[in-house]
């Protein structure tokens, strides 16, 4: 067995290429256009997968955006990603300033939660060993769902 993808239905596809491209560092690996089909489908690796993924397309997250007005419910039943960082506290820095919620903050320097523009949870995990706890972090309270 062999994992390919985790499929995601985007209502604003330019938000969430912002939000998983710019803010988490992804990077496009594949897209699909069915004029037919009314839909497209992106394919996003992390960094250190991308060149894998340009291979064999895995291990990738599928962006589905159909192109007419839908409504998706739930966001929170999905699950969540998991994507590992090289420094949490810099990463969650990063999308703060970019106006994203750090819903569950990194008060332990190893784990946090954020949350797409679809809703969907996102959990960020520091690379290797935790760091240090530091402020303002550690005492930053939860905020809505993760």
């Amino acid at each position: 067995m062999k994992y390919l993808h985790t499929m995601i239905r985007v209502k604003d596809l330019d938000a969430s290429m912002h939000f998983y491209c710019e803010l988490l560092g992804l990077k496009e690996v594949k897209r699909y256009d069915s004029e037919k089909g009314r839909f497209s489908l992106i394919y996003l690796a992390a960094p250190d997968d991308y060149d894998r993924a340009k291979i064999s397309q895995t291990p990738t997250i599928e962006l589905t955006y159909n192109w007419d007005s839908e409504n998706y419910g739930g966001g929170r039943n999905f699950g969540h990603l998991a994507f590992a960082v090289d420094d949490i506290y810099a990463s969650c820095q990063k999308l703060m300033d970019a106006g994203v919620t750090i819903s569950r903050p990194p008060r332990d320097g190893h784990m946090a939660f954020v949350r797409s523009p679809d809703l969907i949870s996102i959990e960020l995990l520091q690379r290797g060993d935790a760091l240090p706890p530091q402020e303002p972090w550690l005492s930053m309270a939860n905020t809505g769902e993760w």
